[in-house]
């Protein structure tokens, strides 16, 4: 590795992270469960819903939030289920809030969700757009996740987004990088980090989105409903890694014809 990679570090709006691998909390069979994955996947940020959150804590469960190690970990909380621009830029006041109440006091991370679609999930551009711009303007620090849409992606970095998010295949599909070519593009043209997020079902997927560039990696079914949490979490944090380091490495070039490994000169002639 070259001394320009040797300092390969994860930085989003100023703040360092060990892993990128990025995990969410739902879908788990229980909270055990969950904290297991959590620690397997050794993530440095968890993304939590706070509309769920919310709903938790007003039926009386247990909440996931109060029983992982905040100082290990940082929260991303994040806008799912908000349909419309003006519920995530509410809900994002409330993932403030909690940031705040775990000890996270300078934590204004969003991750912001606005998907109308209910049956595809796929998320709205155009109510992104407009949240995200209210919100960095106050001061968050706005991860937004798109469709992967170059032309967006570019517009929401040019207001201030920290990162952009674009999916690789719809939320909980498990169909794996399905725009590859406009992701590549995305990451071709940007200046923040990119992180692929939703649609990755295996850990050759996500070793994938690393070797093209991406900074990161944001999962969470392909874990969850997979037979063995626990060990596809760590599948997971390992894809990731050995991806990053390919693409830190620089792979070969492609031939059309077969090249032999060995020098054709010096080779013994036999009589």
């Amino acid at each position: 590795m070259n001394k320009k990679n040797t300092a390969d570090n994860f930085i989003i709006a100023n703040k360092q992270f060990e892993s990128r691998l990025m995990l969410g909390t739902g879908k788990y069979q229980n909270i055990k469960e969950a904290i297991e994955s959590i620690e397997a996947s050794k993530t440095s940020i968890v993304t939590v819903a706070i509309r769920r959150t919310q709903y938790a804590k007003k039926i009386g469960k247990s909440n996931l939030i109060d029983s992982l190690n905040w100082k290990k970990l940082w929260l991303l909380p994040n806008t799912a289920g908000c349909e419309t621009a003006e519920e995530a830029i509410r809900i994002a006041s409330l993932g403030k809030e909690i940031s705040k109440k775990i000890g996270q006091i300078d934590n204004n991370f969003i991750k912001l969700e606005v998907i109308s679609d209910s049956k595809y999930l796929l998320p709205d551009p155009i109510g992104t757009l407009k949240a995200a711009e209210y919100l960095v303007n106050k001061e968050f620090n706005v991860l937004p996740y798109i469709y992967p849409d170059p032309v967006l992606a570019k517009q929401l970095e040019d207001i201030g987004c920290k990162t952009i998010m674009p999916l690789g295949s719809p939320i909980g599909s498990g169909q794996g990088l399905q725009n590859l070519h406009n992701i590549q593009i995305i990451i071709e043209n940007a200046k923040v980090p990119i992180i692929i997020d939703a649609g990755i079902g295996t850990s050759s997927e996500a070793n994938k989105a690393m070797e093209i560039g991406a900074a990161a990696v944001l999962l969470n079914t392909a874990v969850a409903k997979s037979k063995y949490p626990k060990i596809m979490a760590n599948a997971m944090r390992l894809g990731v890694i050995s991806g990053r380091r390919c693409y830190l490495a620089g792979k070969m070039e492609k031939r059309v014809k077969a090249q032999a490994s060995s020098p054709n000169n010096g080779i013994l002639k036999l009589v």
